[in-house]
């Protein structure tokens, strides 16, 4: 079953129950899975360095050139150390992926235009979150695809909660199949921008393409939705 898919149900109840989705690894090297306070001030710091190491030396330097040792250089600490928290540069470039989404507010629930809209620009808020960084972006495509155990499970961490957010966008108009449909839409949209084939702008329109051919009629704007938007264009004008 699609990681997207496997997350539905679970990401319903719990956003029924307005209670955030949290998973655990139970390793050291996955600190920002699990709220921190089994980390020091000083571990916690020492994560954000690196972190933030990562996103300096991607903007300095190819993708193909990153390192865990070149980051922890960057960032003043010691390989051995750097190692302790992140196990390979994709996990570098992963945990780099998952904070910039925990940073990025829910859509809204019953949020303007017809569900489509919604759903575009749900997914397409994610996708926009490199959009700027074209090595980070590129970095995030292949490190997100790694096998490693700790890539994993932010990997999954990441597809319950664009699950959450596909959830909250659609309410009532979207169900299970629908989610897990326009979950793998946007699992190929951000490879194919991530390869060059598709602009990160762009994503947003493509993905409510998807989402009406999903949705079908529940995806079709209704005569409100119409009016808004009319009004919208004339205030644009």
């Amino acid at each position: 079953m699609p990681l997207v898919a496997r997350a539905v149900v679970h990401e319903r109840i719990m956003v029924a129950a307005g209670t955030p989705i949290r998973l655990l690894s139970g390793q050291m090297s996955s600190t920002t899975l699990s709220p921190r306070r089994h980390l020091s001030e000083r571990q916690a710091d020492t994560v954000t360095r690196l972190v933030d190491a990562t996103v300096a030396e991607l903007r300095a330097h190819p993708a193909s050139t990153l390192t865990v040792r070149r980051v922890a250089a960057r960032a003043g600490v010691a390989a051995a150390t750097a190692y302790t928290y992140f196990a390979s540069k994709e996990h570098l470039v992963t945990e780099v992926f998952w904070q910039r989404l925990q940073q990025l507010d829910p859509p809204p629930l019953d949020g303007p235009g017809d569900p489509a809209e919604r759903a575009g620009a749900a997914l397409g808020a994610v996708a926009l979150l490199v959009t700027d960084e074209p090595e980070l972006a590129a970095a995030c495509t292949v490190s997100m695809l790694a096998p490693d155990p700790e890539v994993r499970v932010l990997r999954d961490a990441i597809g319950a909660d664009v699950a959450g957010r596909l959830v909250r966008a659609l309410g009532d108009d979207g169900d299970d199949d629908c989610v897990a449909a326009l979950g793998l839409a946007f699992s190929g949209a951000m490879v194919q921008a991530g390869m060059g084939h598709l602009d990160y702008d762009d994503v947003p329109e493509q993905l409510a393409t998807v989402a009406r051919l999903v949705l079908g009629d529940a995806g079709r704007p209704t005569e409100a939705t119409r009016s808004t938007r009319s009004t919208r264009t004339r205030s644009a004008t």
